[in-house]
């Protein structure tokens, strides 16, 4: 489906990625009024992951999700 949209995309947004948008049909296109990038329940964000990471290393521990 055919989306238009003008303004700022996520961060996480790439192409060929689901996302969640809103907005209306005009014709048979759709106009998003805001664009929202969707991710896994395994995503996290990459200062979280950093900072578990140096807490982990702090206490000699395995960070998870170490080597993604």
């Amino acid at each position: 489906m055919q989306v238009s949209y003008t303004g700022i995309l996520p961060d996480l947004f790439r192409e060929n990625q689901a996302v969640v948008a809103t907005g209306r049909m005009d014709g048979d296109r759709f106009v998003a009024e805001e664009v929202l990038a969707k991710h896994d329940e395994t995503y996290m964000p990459k200062e979280v992951a950093d900072k578990m990471a140096q807490a982990h290393a702090k206490h000699d521990a395995d960070a998870p999700g170490a080597g993604q």
